[in-house]
């Protein structure tokens, strides 16, 4: 089994930054690609972006694309989302994700692992 377990998000002003991580227990090895989903309220969960099992292939969301950076330490078994010039229509919680595949992919049911979510509020 794996567990995942991101930090603290937290209330931050808009044009704010914020880092979330993203923490690997368990059957580590099973993990390749890993992503980062968010879900605002009244909304469907939503693709943020994914990295590959060595980092050397990264996707974003249109919406987040620019502003986001996606990327790993393996040896720290930790995927980070770094958040810079944040907008109120960021505000969700935010999902860490992991696949026993290679490549990434947009599609939340191809991810087997999810952590608990952490909340991000961007105030105007």
């Amino acid at each position: 089994q794996v567990q995942l377990v991101e930090s603290a998000g937290g209330l931050v002003q808009a044009g704010g930054s914020l880092r979330l991580s993203c923490a690997a227990s368990g059957r580590t090895f099973s993990i390749y690609a890993m992503g980062w989903f968010r879900q605002a309220p009244g909304k469907e969960r939503e693709f943020v972006a994914a990295i590959s099992r060595w980092g050397g292939n990264t996707d974003y969301a249109d919406s987040v694309k620019g502003r986001f950076t996606i990327s790993r330490d393996n040896a720290k078994n930790t995927v980070y989302l770094q958040m810079n010039s944040l907008k109120p229509e960021d505000t969700a919680v935010y999902y860490c994700a992991a696949r026993s595949v290679v490549t990434v992919s947009r599609v939340a049911n191809d991810y087997a692992y999810w952590g608990q979510g952490t909340q991000v509020t961007v105030s105007s």
